[in-house]
């Protein structure tokens, strides 16, 4: 079956790092767990030979018949549509997939920040995003909105050349556990956490005595890329 490039498809079948996926995710007899963009179902047969049962949502109409023959009999719930659209209504889940490059950012942003949070999270995506995430000492947005919820890990680099097609740039397994909202005091103290992060990081360089003015408090003379995320949830506390 040719890829979709509108989708982002580019199909993992490698064992290996298969494994490492569900590794990363500790998934267990009895997780339930929603997997997106299963393609032709790899990652999903090792999900369910763990004993998970198991949620795909899949927006390539041409899969939902694949899917459906390839697991008849199985745990196996087959959603055709978008995963950005998509609401769990499912409490204690984790969430897995190799997701497309381009909406990485909403993708976290929509099961990090959802109303059904779950309790992991594990997505295969851009290495240099996922570096950006877990291993950069200079924060962004997208790392400190991700830490926010949850405590991020690298846990491998997957090379270009074990996807189908192989896309221009290197992979990352990144997982994120112990997600919830326990950093904020309530709606409000998470509203202005989002409302100064991104006000900071709108001035390029900028310290943030400049941006955030009487905000700032004793950070001031700092760039926004400079402040932890401990220190920017105390500064956004009050």
């Amino acid at each position: 079956m040719y890829k979709k490039k509108s989708l982002g498809q580019h199909f993992l079948k490698n064992p290996y790092y298969l494994g490492l996926v569900a590794d990363a995710a500790h998934i267990t007899k009895g997780d339930r767990v929603l997997e997106i963009g299963p393609g032709e179902g790899t990652l999903t047969e090792i999900l369910l030979a763990r004993g998970a049962a198991v949620t795909v949502i899949e927006k390539d109409s041409r899969l939902i018949p694949v899917l459906k023959e390839k697991f008849k009999g199985k745990k196996l719930t087959v959603v055709e549509g978008d995963a950005l659209e998509y609401e769990p209504t499912f409490k204690n889940y984790k969430v897995v997939g190799n997701v497309p490059y381009y909406i990485t950012g909403a993708l976290f942003k929509k099961f990090l920040s959802g109303p059904h949070q779950p309790s992991t999270l594990v997505f295969l995506i851009q290495k240099e995003v996922g570096e950006r995430i877990a291993r950069s000492k200079k924060e962004s947005i997208l790392s400190l909105s991700v830490k926010a919820y949850g405590t991020p890990l690298y846990i491998k680099s997957v090379p270009r050349g074990v996807f189908s097609p192989p896309p221009q740039v290197d992979s990352a397994i990144v997982s994120v556990t112990d997600i919830s909202r326990k950093n904020f005091k309530n709606k409000e103290h998470e509203e202005r956490f989002f409302e100064l992060v991104k006000k900071a990081f709108g001035g390029k360089r900028k310290k943030l005595g400049t941006t955030l003015g009487a905000h700032a408090k004793d950070l001031k003379d700092l760039r926004p890329e400079d402040i932890q995320p401990e220190q920017w949830l105390t500064l956004t506390a009050d």
